[in-house]
């Protein structure tokens, strides 16, 4: 013997369950879906980390020739200085 109030009650608090179900269903599903795109940046990450190491070692190799480079043109500056000094003597003499 229960009332019509009470009855109503029971439903809606059945019916306010089944939508708490259906939203934790929801929240879940979005997390799964999060959760698998962070995975994808995750992994792109992982590959322009490793594009950028190779990169940056590329970088300091070039970096070693154009110091030896650097090197080498001041050696020929020095000589053409001589050069020209010799050359200035010898027009001068």
């Amino acid at each position: 013997m229960t009332s019509p109030a009470l009855e109503r009650k029971v439903r809606q608090l059945d019916n306010d369950v089944q939508s708490i179900y259906e939203m934790l269903s929801t929240i879940s599903g979005t997390q799964l879906r999060q959760g698998n795109r962070l995975e994808e940046i995750d992994q792109r990450l992982e590959s322009v980390e490793s594009k950028v190491d190779a990169l940056d070692g590329k970088v300091d190799a070039l970096d070693g020739k154009v110091d030896a480079l650097d090197g080498k043109v001041d050696a020929l500056d020095g000589k053409v200085d001589s050069m020209l000094e010799l050359l200035r003597g010898g027009a001068g003499a």
